[in-house]
C-alpha cells in the first residue's frame, strides 16, 4: 500500500469525526465489527437495507420512515427506497429557528447580507404564502433565473415545502439555453433577477428576462428580485411584477409543509446540452435528502454551526449539495460574481480566502480549474490569510491534478482534508468523495461513498480489482435512492435507460474512465466517450492535462483524437501567457514533459496554440464540441457553452489537413 500519504487526520480528528460515532452506532445496532471506512463501505453495500435505515435514524430525518426500505432492490431502474415514507426536504432544512447565522452572501466586494435561521423561515413562509396564492401545488414546477443569492434559496425552500418542483439556471445563460431548458418543463412561476455583479462590472438582465418571459406561455406570474436597483421597472415584462410586491401581502406564519412520498420530485437538473437539448433530470425530496446528509455528515464532517462554502452558480448541482447543509445545522455561505476578483491583498483571486476569513469558514469548495488558476497566479494564502477554522477543502468539475494536491497543502494549508469529489448532475451527488477518518494521496479520491456499489468494468463488463492498475468505466451496481426517479417528458422511461443502463444491464454505467487504487481510492482520466484511442490504446485526457499544465507557459489546455488515416491521432491545444507565442523549443518540450511522465502514445501528433478554450457553464472544458468542429460536424446546441465564440479557433485549422 502506498504510504506517501499527504495528509493524515491526528487521533483528535479522527476521535471527534461524526463518521466514528455513526460506525459505533452501526456495530450496536446491528451486531457488525466495523472498524474501518473500509469494513464499513464493505457493510454499507452488502446491507444497504440497514445502512440506509440507520442513516436516517442517526440523521434525525423528520419524517415518517415506515416499515418497508426498499421495493425491487434487484431492479435498476425500477427499486423503489422507503415506499411507505412521508417526508420534505424543505421541513428538514428549516429545523433551525434560532438567532444564529442561517446564510452569509457577498456580492463580489459590493454587498453584504445575513439571514438568521428565524428570519429564513419567516422569508421563507412568505414566499410560500405568495406562490400559493399564484396557484402553485404539487407537482407545479417554478423555475428560477438568477444569481447564488439569498432570494434563490428563499424560493426554492417555499416551493419544495408545497411540494412543488424547482429548477433553475444561472443568469449568464443566454435566452435559447434559458428556453431550451425551462421550455421543457413549463413553469408556472419564473424567478428572475434585475442585474448582478460580475468581476466589478453591472450586468443587466430585464431584456432577456423579457424574451424568456414572452415565449414561456406557461408562466403566470414573472417575478423580478431586486439586485443591484430597489425597484426595478418591470413593465415590459409580460405577468411581471418586483419579488417585493409579490411576498409583500403576507405576513410570517407556521408553514405547512407538504407531507410527501419518498420519490416526490423536487428538483429538475440539467445535463450540459453540448450534445443537443438539454436531458431534464427529475431528482426526489428523500433521496437527495438522505444522500446529501451522508456526504455532509459522514464524509465532510459537517457539524452544528459549521460554515460551509461552496463557490458554485444556481445553473451547477454544487449549489442543490451546498444548501442541503442547512439540514445538518451549518451556516451557508452563498458568494455570487466572478472568484477572481481581487480581495483585500489587491491580488487577483483573493476575494474567497477574505471570505474564509471574515466569515469563519470551515469547509471550502471550489474547481480544480480554481485552484490550478490560482497556483498559476503564484498565490499563496498561507501567506496572507490566517485560515483558521478551516478544515476541509473540496474540489471538482473536473480532475484534481496531483501537483494540485501539492500546491494545496504548500500555499494554502497543510493541516486540511482536500477531497477530490466527483459524482454529477445525475446523481446529484458524488460516488466517490473525502473522507475525514482517512489519509489523503496524491492525485486520488479518498474512497467510494458509502451505501454506493461503485466497481470499475473492462469492456466486457467484468470488475477490475483495485490496486492492479487496470482502468476501466465506473459503475455502480446496485441500486441507490438518489438515483434520478427518471426525466422529464420520458414517460416510457426510454431516455433514462439509454443514459445509464444501456451498456451493461441492470448496472450503472457513468461514463467516466477511471482507475480502483491500491488504497482503495480511486483516480478519474476523464471522460469515457473523450477518451483518446490511438492504435487501440485507451487513454484518458486528464493523463495529459496533468503532464501539460505543469510548464509555467500553459495556462490551459484541451486535447482530443482526430480521425486520421483509418486511425486516431492525438492533438493538442494550448493556451499560453498572455504575450507568448508557441514556438518550436515550446513545443518540444511539452513533447517532452508528456513522454517522460506517461508513454509514447501519449504524445500529441500536432501541437497548436488556442486563444481560449470553450467551456459549459459550469466551467468544464467541451473536448466532444471541439471534436466535432475539428471534423466538420455541427455543434448541436451552443447556448449551453459560456464562450461558443472560441470554437473558431479550431475550426478548418490548416495543421490539421496534414
Amino acid at each position: 500500500m502506498n504510504r506517501d500519504a499527504l495528509w493524515r487526520p491526528s487521533a483528535e480528528r479522527i476521535a471527534a469525526a461524526r463518521l466514528g460515532s455513526f460506525m459505533a452506532a452501526v456495530n450496536r445496532r446491528w451486531r457488525v465489527g466495523c472498524s474501518d471506512y473500509a469494513s464499513l463501505w464493505r457493510w454499507s453495500v452488502a446491507q444497504p437495507e440497514a445502512f440506509w435505515t440507520s442513516l436516517w435514524d442517526e440523521c434525525q430525518v423528520i419524517g415518517e420512515r415506515g416499515t418497508t426500505v426498499l421495493e425491487n432492490g434487484d431492479r435498476m431502474p425500477g427499486a423503489r427506497w422507503f415506499p411507505q415514507a412521508r417526508v420534505n426536504y424543505a421541513e428538514n432544512l428549516l429545523r433551525r429557528r434560532d438567532d444564529s447565522d442561517a446564510l452569509v452572501f457577498w456580492g463580489e466586494d459590493k454587498l453584504r447580507r445575513r439571514l438568521s435561521h428565524g428570519e429564513l423561515y419567516a422569508q421563507v413562509s412568505r414566499c410560500a404564502e405568495a406562490l400559493k396564492a399564484a396557484g402553485v401545488g404539487q407537482g407545479d414546477r417554478v423555475a428560477a433565473y438568477l444569481p447564488n443569492m439569498p432570494e434563490a434559496l428563499i424560493a426554492m425552500l417555499a416551493a419544495a415545502s408545497l411540494g412543488a418542483v424547482w429548477s433553475s439556471a444561472s443568469p449568464d445563460f443566454g435566452v435559447q439555453g434559458v428556453l431550451d431548458r425551462f421550455g421543457q418543463i413549463e413553469p408556472r412561476v419564473l424567478l428572475c433577477v434585475d442585474a448582478y455583479w460580475y468581476n466589478g462590472k453591472p450586468v443587466d438582465c430585464m431584456a432577456r428576462n423579457a424574451e424568456i418571459a414572452a415565449q414561456m406561455p406557461s408562466v403566470t406570474h414573472t417575478v423580478v428580485v431586486s439586485y443591484l436597483t430597489e425597484s426595478p421597472n418591470v413593465r415590459g415584462v409580460r405577468n411581471g411584477l418586483r419579488y417585493a410586491d409579490f411576498v409583500a401581502p403576507f405576513s410570517a406564519t407556521q408553514i405547512h409543509f407538504a407531507p410527501l412520498p419518498f420519490d416526490h420530485p423536487l428538483f429538475i437538473m440539467f445535463s450540459s446540452g453540448t450534445t443537443g437539448v438539454p436531458k431534464c433530470i427529475v431528482h426526489c425530496h428523500g433521496g437527495a435528502l438522505l444522500q446529501h446528509l451522508k456526504e455532509h455528515q459522514l464524509h465532510c464532517d459537517v457539524r452544528a454551526d459549521d460554515r460551509i462554502f461552496y463557490f458554485t452558480t444556481c445553473g451547477w448541482m454544487m449549489w442543490n449539495w451546498l444548501v442541503s447543509g442547512l439540514a445538518s445545522g451549518a451556516t451557508l455561505l452563498l458568494y455570487d460574481g466572478s472568484p477572481l476578483v481581487a480581495g483585500a491583498t489587491g491580488r487577483p483571486g483573493t476575494i474567497l480566502f477574505d471570505y474564509a476569513d471574515v466569515e469563519g469558514m470551515t469547509h471550502f469548495g471550489t474547481s480544480a480549474k480554481f485552484i490550478d488558476a490560482i497556483a498559476k497566479a503564484g498565490l499563496k494564502p498561507r501567506e496572507t490569510h490566517r485560515l483558521e477554522a478551516l478544515r476541509a477543502m473540496f474540489s471538482t468539475g473536473s480532475p484534481l491534478a496531483p501537483e494540485s494536491f501539492d500546491y494545496v497543502y504548500r500555499d494554502i494549508k497543510p493541516d486540511l482534508l482536500l477531497a477530490s469529489i466527483s459524482g454529477g448532475t445525475d446523481i446529484l451527488s458524488c460516488f466517490a468523495l473525502g473522507c475525514p477518518i482517512l489519509p489523503v494521496y496524491r492525485g486520488e479520491l479518498q474512497c467510494r461513498g458509502l451505501g454506493m456499489a461503485v466497481n470499475v468494468f473492462d469492456d466486457d463488463g467484468q470488475p477490475i480489482p483495485a490496486g492492479q492498475g487496470g482502468r476501466g468505466e465506473l459503475v455502480c451496481t446496485a441500486a441507490f435512492p438518489a438515483m434520478p426517479v427518471g426525466f422529464w417528458n420520458d414517460p416510457g422511461g426510454a431516455k433514462y435507460h439509454a443514459a445509464y443502463f444501456d451498456r451493461f444491464a441492470n448496472v450503472w454505467c457513468h461514463g467516466d474512465f477511471v482507475e480502483l487504487t491500491a488504497n482503495e481510492g480511486m483516480i478519474i482520466y476523464g471522460r469515457s466517450d473523450a477518451v483518446l484511442n490511438p492504435g487501440g490504446v485507451r487513454i484518458g485526457t486528464a493523463e495529459i492535462y496533468r503532464q501539460v499544465e505543469q510548464l509555467p507557459e500553459v495556462l490551459e489546455s484541451l486535447v482530443i483524437g482526430q480521425e486520421w488515416e483509418h486511425d486516431v491521432r492525438v492533438v493538442l491545444f494550448v493556451k499560453l501567457r498572455e504575450g507568448m507565442s508557441l514556438d518550436e523549443p515550446l513545443t518540444g518540450r511539452i513533447r517532452q514533459q508528456i513522454r517522460e511522465n506517461t508513454t509514447p502514445r501519449h504524445v500529441p501528433a500536432k501541437v497548436l496554440q488556442v486563444v481560449d478554450i470553450p467551456r459549459t457553464k459550469s466551467g468544464k472544458i467541451v473536448e466532444l464540441a471541439v471534436r466535432n468542429v475539428v471534423h466538420g460536424r455541427p455543434v448541436k446546441n451552443l447556448e449551453a457553452l459560456a464562450n461558443p465564440e472560441t470554437l473558431e479557433f479550431f475550426r478548418a485549422r490548416v495543421e490539421l489537413q496534414d
